[in-house]
């Protein structure tokens, strides 16, 4: 049940992050369902590989390349998912902050975080 309500939260959050900002197209909230449960399994997944692949990039920047990493995450799901786009590598990369930031906050409110 608690994973069912994180993939909800995570979609109304894609939904609200792309009526805000330019560049990222949302078909809907069954694409917006779509997203957050390929991004789920894209994070299981693929982007540990890609972490070991890079922890010598990583350690050197101190951990700011694992934003990079988001953000290729997030361009790979616009690939994978068709109806949800991102125009550009910036765009993608402050779209993964914004989504990791909200996403915290909320799992701070629902009471997660503890």
């Amino acid at each position: 049940m608690n994973l069912l309500i994180k993939i909800l939260i995570t979609s109304g959050l894609v939904l609200l992050i792309a009526n805000f900002m330019p560049g990222v197209h949302v078909a809907g909230f069954t694409t917006a369902l779509i997203v957050a449960i390929v991004l789920g399994l894209l994070n299981i997944f693929i982007k540990p590989i890609l972490v070991i692949l890079t922890l010598p990039v990583t350690i050197i920047t101190l951990g700011l390349f694992l934003l990079v990493i988001n953000a290729l995450m997030i361009l790979l799901c616009t690939k994978i998912v068709e109806g949800f786009s991102v125009d550009t590598f910036w765009t993608a990369l402050f779209f993964s902050i914004i989504l990791s930031v909200l996403q915290s906050i909320m799992n701070g409110i629902l009471g997660e975080g503890k």
